[in-house]
């Protein structure tokens, strides 16, 4: 049996900062509302201060590092992937339709035979 590891925040302090972005965020979003009247300026000022704000406390904690830290690996792992030529990719294009065609044409045969058989031959309902 597969043994799986759970991780989950550890310190407090990471879980005061976890919970103080979301409060940010919380907090902003309201404020973009309740500051309807003061216009839009300082409506979308407030909203994106607040998701600054929060998205910066987020980072500083131990499970924004690990995010950062993913991105980075993953970034690094996609410039390791060679992607196909053109000629390479319209080709396997061309198979797939091919393929499609071929199947569509093979149930569709499936299809009339079972059809004949069923109605024409077993049960005589002619058309």
């Amino acid at each position: 049996m597969a043994s799986t590891q759970v991780e989950t925040v550890s310190t407090t302090a990471d879980k005061a900062k976890l919970g103080l972005a979301v409060a940010l965020v919380l907090v902003s979003l309201a404020g973009f509302y309740l500051l309807g009247k003061q216009g839009q300026l300082v409506q979308w000022g407030a909203l994106i201060a607040g998701l600054v704000a929060a998205a910066v406390i987020f980072l500083t904690s131990e499970p924004g590092k690990q995010f950062v830290a993913f991105g980075r690996d993953s970034w690094r792992e996609v410039k390791k992937v060679v992607w196909p030529s053109r000629k390479e990719t319209l080709q396997m294009t061309a198979y797939v339709f091919g393929f499609v065609v071929v199947m569509a044409l093979f149930l569709w045969l499936t299809d009339k035979t079972l059809e004949w058989v069923f109605y024409d031959l077993i049960l005589g309902w002619k058309r």
